[in-house]
């Protein structure tokens, strides 16, 4: 399938343990997002949060690192997030649709209805703003 990737984001984490998720956009910004690290490493989650779906509220979890030159494609319909596993990683990922803030949404990072196997670092560093994320079985009613 071919994609008009649209934006290129880049983000530097320079403290191991920092957890940055899981965010998605409502239609009609909903995203798809191919992910790589250009530096570093990253435990990589995608949360599949499309309604009526066989898999809604399952996730997958795989390591990405600049060395092994893997990439992770999040499709439309998926909750994205990382936790990085080595001082001053570099995630890049491309999208195939702007960011809108008015579109923007996040799920609880650490929802344990999620069960999510986040790596135990000490000092972990999580924004505000995603630390105030809903869980996923109240934000249902917004997907």
């Amino acid at each position: 399938m071919e994609r008009d990737w649209v934006q290129d984001n880049q983000s530097l984490s320079a403290m191991p343990g920092t957890v940055r998720g899981l965010h998605y956009q409502l239609e009609p910004q909903a995203q798809t997002k191919l992910v790589r690290v250009l530096r570093g490493r990253i435990l990589d989650v995608a949360l599949d949060i499309r309604r009526g779906s066989p898999t809604f509220g399952r996730h997958v979890a795989v390591e990405l690192s600049a060395d092994g030159l893997e990439q992770l494609l999040v499709p439309v319909g998926f909750a994205h997030g990382f936790c990085t596993l080595e001082p001053d990683t570099i995630v890049a990922y491309k999208v195939d649709a702007f960011y809108s803030h008015e579109c923007e949404r996040a799920i609880l990072w650490n929802d344990p209805a999620l069960g999510i196997a986040w790596p135990s670092v000490a000092g972990s560093v999580v924004s505000d703003k995603d630390m105030v994320a809903s869980p996923l079985a109240a934000a249902i009613d917004l997907l």
